[in-house]
């Protein structure tokens, strides 16, 4: 938000704060008026409790505070027009009293909570940026978009996560999801972030890159007590992508999740892999079984990367979002286009009500390379649909 567009808001806020203050101004002229004016038998100043009452919905304490002190002199005012201070003037003084007292309070202990509230969310905001650093739009020849939805609307950070990495002439990205929520999820996200930061630096493959994340991941694991009963079910599901700048191709390893999708030319394709490893954390399973799938990625294609969540978003009926249907409709969308599109798509879907975080990550190529290299097209019948690439485009460790 630029900063105009803050002022103008808060200068909306406060006009309207003003505005609301009016009423029980109004309403405190109009009740002692009234109460001056009409017989002694009829007793209209208990009516005055109901400003200050109404103030704690709209103003601050302070503000209360003084619609309570100028009801309290609303009513010594009925009390000196009419037969003095007598003993239902002085009994109707002190319950006004003690109610804007009161009143006071309420406002005074909202008001600390409120600050308190604000301050744990900047908190987690700040968290939320060192946790899951903004990506930039453009890295080597890719134009990135990236959305986090957090499934409670007062959270910001959750077990979801998405990195990227530039090693040389081409970009490798990391999209993962922490099994469980909660402060475990956040350090188990972030013990995989650090690892993946630095260990895609040192691997030539993708395999060996799933290979170093997978120990470190079940290194970290291992550091929960014995006596944890979940402590066997913990795991990260994660897609690593890895494009290079000078040939028309990229490659994937699915650990457990998700495969990605594939936007070319208004059809969408599912990268499925015949050879999925389990998620990373999960060493007890066998040795390291990670392989790589290349596949066709030229200019003007773009990958949509996503979490569970958003598979898991469900309507009314409990049914789940069609993920691969909807992209459809934007396949010639930019990638911010897309993300914004498919965000408010699932949040549509599922009432504003998601059941787990949501991330999504499209990136686009948006050069061509100038390679010699050829790969067959996804709509090739060994293409991405068939079996995984043989020889040395697929590699098993």
């Amino acid at each position: 938000m630029h900063v105009g567009q803050h002022v103008a808001r808060v200068r909306q806020l406060w006009q309207s704060r003003h505005a609301l203050v009016a009423i029980p101004l109004v309403l405190i002229a109009a009740i002692t008026v009234a109460d001056i004016r009409t017989p002694e038998t009829i007793h209209l100043g208990p009516l005055l409790v109901v400003a200050p009452a109404i103030t704690t919905a709209f103003a601050g304490y302070r503000l209360t505070a003084l619609i309570g002190a100028l009801a309290v002199g609303g009513q010594s005012l009925i009390a000196v027009f009419q037969s003095g201070f007598n003993e239902d003037h002085i009994a109707q003084l002190i319950g006004l009293t003690i109610l804007s007292i009161f009143a006071v309070v309420v406002c005074f202990v909202r008001d600390r909570r409120t600050e308190e509230l604000a301050q744990v969310r900047s908190v987690a905001e700040a968290a939320q940026r060192a946790l899951l650093r903004p990506l930039p739009d453009r890295l080597g020849p890719l134009h990135i978009a990236s959305s986090y939805l957090a499934a409670e609307k007062e959270a910001c950070i959750g077990g979801d996560l998405y990195a990227v990495a530039r090693t040389g002439s081409r970009t490798r990205v990391i999209i993962g999801d922490v099994r469980g929520k909660g402060l475990a999820a956040i350090e188990e996200a972030v013990t995989l972030l650090g690892a993946f930061q630095e260990a895609a630096h040192q691997h030539a493959t993708l395999p060996a890159l799933a290979d170093a994340l997978n120990r470190s991941v079940f290194r970290h694991l291992t550091q929960f007590p014995e006596t944890d009963e979940e402590a066997q079910e913990h795991f990260i599901t994660a897609l690593l992508v890895e494009i290079p700048d000078h040939s028309p191709v990229a490659r994937l390893t699915l650990c457990g999740h998700p495969p990605p999708l594939l936007l070319r030319r208004g059809q969408v394709t599912s990268l499925a892999s015949p050879h999925p490893a389990p998620p990373l954390g999960m060493v007890e399973l066998g040795p390291d079984i990670h392989t790589v799938r290349t596949f066709s990625f030229q200019a003007g294609d773009t990958l949509l990367l996503y979490t569970d969540g958003v598979l898991e978003a469900r309507d009314s009926n409990r049914a789940f979002y069609p993920l691969e249907q909807r992209a459809a409709l934007w396949t010639k969308a930019s990638p911010k286009t897309l993300v914004q599109h498919v965000q408010q798509d699932v949040l549509a879907h599922a009432n504003g009500a998601l059941g787990d975080d949501a991330a999504l990550l499209a990136l686009q190529r948006t050069t061509a390379p100038h390679t010699r290299l050829h790969i067959s097209d996804p709509a090739d019948d060994d293409g991405l649909h068939g079996r995984a690439h043989e020889g040395p485009e697929q590699v098993k460790r």
